[in-house]
């Protein structure tokens, strides 16, 4: 794998008895880029993300993270990986803070108390540091996942649905808070959602995936208009519906 390519995913396949969740998929994702993985329900997404955070083993293929053999060397690939999904819930008995150390304390960050001091102010959390978890509303629990998904400066970041529940003045915050992440420390984000208009906004490339299998890769800004789409929100109901028109050479 190249040395700029963080993540490195080859011929990825799963399979559960007779059906196929992902057929032969494979992409690579360069530090600094923010790359879309999109998608309709079914399509085999949240498969293709469990198995990059080692939750799920392949059936087939490869993953490289960071130059680091997922399969082969698990612990070493995921200690530079994190991830914020919104399934994905911190301890509701613990505080914001108490939350922050013990992830803190497993991913070993140097300087660690400093590091949760600045997360809590970069995420409007300060006031909540004492408050338990599990009695925040969705958008600060949303909140406190990206504060642990940041703890580690991932080199690989995975979000799934980063801004749900959060009102549009802070969604537009944390986009930029992501971007410069990703550009600062040369990390690879795969960004999982169903907001159009946020994929357009944050990814630099969109790969969508339809049935396990990877059927279309780009510019979100100009891939709609190359398979005859409005916008990026009809392409997405055109690969749901399965009626995709490319241009012709």
């Amino acid at each position: 794998m190249p040395a700029d390519f963080v993540l490195a995913v080859s011929n990825l396949c799963k399979s559960y008895h007779n059906m196929v969740a992902v057929d032969g998929v494979s992409f690579a994702v360069p530090a600094g880029e923010i790359v879309g993985l999109l998608g309709p329900n079914g399509a085999g997404k949240t498969t293709t993300v469990n198995m990059i955070l080692g939750v799920l083993e392949p059936s087939a293929g490869t993953i490289a993270i960071d130059g680091v053999d997922l399969l082969r060397r698990r612990s070493a690939a995921l200690s530079c990986t994190n991830f914020s999904a919104v399934y994905a819930a911190l301890p509701g008995n613990l505080s914001v803070e108490e939350n922050l150390r013990v992830f803190g304390l497993l991913y070993e960050v140097p300087d660690l108390a400093r590091r949760i001091e600045d997360l809590l102010v970069r995420f409007d959390l300060v006031r909540f540091r004492r408050t338990k978890a599990g009695v925040l509303s969705s958008g600060e629990q949303t909140r406190l996942t990206l504060c642990k998904a940041l703890l580690n400066r991932p080199k690989l970041l995975l979000l799934d649905e980063p801004t749900a529940s959060i009102d549009p003045a802070t969604a537009r915050g944390i986009r930029s808070t992501i971007r410069a992440f990703a550009q600062e420390n040369a990390s690879a984000v795969l960004w999982t959602s169903h907001n159009m208009y946020e994929v357009e906004e944050v990814c630099h490339r969109v790969l969508f995936l339809s049935h396990g299998r990877l059927l279309l890769e780009g510019d979100p800004k100009t891939l709609p208009r190359d398979h005859g789409a409005a916008n990026l929100e009809d392409l997405f109901v055109n690969v749901a519906r399965e009626q995709l028109h490319p241009v012709a050479a």
